[in-house]
């Protein structure tokens, strides 16, 4: 279909733009300025009032993770149908083998997983075991499947985690294909000597999540993965970083000139560690990893955010229900699985809660949220609004204020770790590779299934966005 999107406001990089926006088929054929002629007899939509940004990329979710208490609760139809809802237009969620388990086949079988998502999606792939075979399986991985992504955890070393020296082994071969390592930085075997000894002496509740996994157990493996990169020379991505102090060393190792790009997740700029001396049924929701921190922290991160130490803003979305799923840790806190929700509402918080207080500019808000996450995962038609690239955009609704409550949510859960939070703007329209997903604040998504996106390594000579 080719259609023209009349009085946008775009925001792009270099400003506000007012503009006409034709778009034909899945692709942006062309930017208009208001002053050139318009072409004759074409369907119009109006952008008349509101703010055209491009979708957002959510590089960091777990749809439908498998866990012990059960998959997180929201599947990848719901998942994506609450992110539409949101503004965000492309997800990369992951790939978690089993010990032993085939690369490829992991990633094949969560590819197949995936396929009825709403939004474009793409996959990292975790390497949660070393062996002489896994250098082969990541270059089969990229040279076949177009990963350009691996992640590592440092913490879960009795499950899916990695020591250092594995680390730096998978970071070698990683350099050598030209692929980004992404990196989970926990002390994981402090953290696991703070469980026992917590749960030894009968401190079994919320809080002790949050003491067994200190600031200090972040900063430490910040420090120890920043020395890997100065030896090994990969390119690293760090995810949820939850500390000022973490945040500190990332933007010092980035003045040497390191590979280094790193993420902030919408709960640790809005949430603080207060909600862990609540009673089980309210705390035990905001059980995630890293915990949230301290308010002064909160406030640090901010000022971290808005001095470009981050280059993405993410959810790291994981919710599980409170009922059947989070419960089975009343009397364990290790057993009360980690995660949230937050797919539907990080466009929202960041808007409110950064451009609306002067935290940050609207160009910030959509590099944060897009633009940064299209060029470090190199989604060649991604992030932008401009011809040739796909026709991904969202009409942002400037006047909406409402209360965040679950009651009114699209994820499936049955908590909300934003309940009662007040919100300005929302995506009042959501265009999907020229498809009109949302209109007037209603999912119109239902049986359009979105696709794969291609990923390229940094050593393909292609146009990144």
């Amino acid at each position: 279909m080719r259609f023209l999107i009349i009085n946008a406001r775009i925001v792009s990089a270099s400003g506000l733009q007012p503009a006409g926006i034709l778009i034909n088929g899945e692709v942006v054929e062309a930017v208009i300025s208001e002053s050139a002629f318009l072409p004759e007899g074409i369907p119009l939509l109006d952008a008349r009032g509101m703010l055209v940004i491009p979708g957002g990329i959510d590089a960091h979710v777990h749809l439908h993770l498998p866990t012990p208490a059960g998959p997180s609760s929201d599947d990848f139809v719901s998942g994506s149908m609450a992110a539409l809802m949101g503004g965000t237009t492309s997800l990369i969620d992951f790939v978690t083998p089993a010990r032993g388990e085939s690369l490829m086949n992991a990633l094949l079988a969560r590819r197949a997983e995936a396929r009825c998502a709403l939004t474009d999606m793409a996959l990292h792939v975790g390497i949660t075991w070393w062996g002489d075979e896994v250098a082969g399986q990541m270059r089969r991985c990229v040279d076949g499947e177009g990963v350009r992504s691996f992640k590592i955890y440092l913490a879960y070393s009795q499950t899916i985690g990695l020591n250092y020296q594995e680390m730096r082994q998978a970071m070698i071969t990683a350099a050598s294909l030209g692929a980004l390592i992404i990196v989970h930085a926990e002390e994981g075997e402090i953290i696991e000597r703070l469980q026992r000894e917590y749960i030894k002496h009968g401190n079994t509740g919320p809080l002790y999540h949050l003491r067994s996994r200190p600031p200090e157990t972040e900063i430490e493996s910040v420090k120890k993965v920043i020395n890997l990169v100065r030896e090994t020379g990969c390119a690293i991505y760090f995810v949820h970083i939850s500390t000022v102090g973490a945040a500190r060393l990332i933007a010092d190792a980035r003045k040497e000139g390191l590979p280094i790009m790193a993420e902030t997740c919408i709960q640790y700029l809005m949430l603080d560690q207060s909600v862990y001396s609540k009673p089980f049924n309210e705390s035990a929701k905001y059980v995630i990893s890293p915990p949230l921190r301290c308010r002064e922290n909160v406030e640090g991160l901010w000022d971290e955010l808005s001095a470009g130490v981050f280059d993405v803003v993410s959810t790291d979305h994981c919710p599980f229900n409170l009922r059947g799923q989070k419960d089975a840790g009343r009397n364990d806190f290790t057993l009360i699985p980690n995660g949230a929700g937050g797919i539907e509402y990080r466009l929202q918080m960041l808007y409110t809660y950064g451009v609306m207080k002067g935290r940050l500019t609207l160009q910030q808000w959509i590099e944060l949220t897009s633009l940064n996450a299209a060029g470090i995962f190199r989604l060649k038609n991604k992030g932008a609004i401009k011809s040739g690239i796909d026709a991904d955009l969202v009409f942002w609704d400037t006047g909406y204020c409402g209360i965040v409550s679950k009651a009114t949510q699209y994820q499936h859960c049955d908590s909300n770790i934003y309940e009662g939070i007040r919100v300005e703007g929302c995506a009042d329209v959501v265009i999907r590779r020229g498809e009109i997903l949302v209109q007037n604040r209603q999912l119109w998504a239902e049986g359009l299934s979105g696709k794969f996106m291609s990923l390229m390594t940094s050593n393909e000579d292609e146009h990144v966005v």
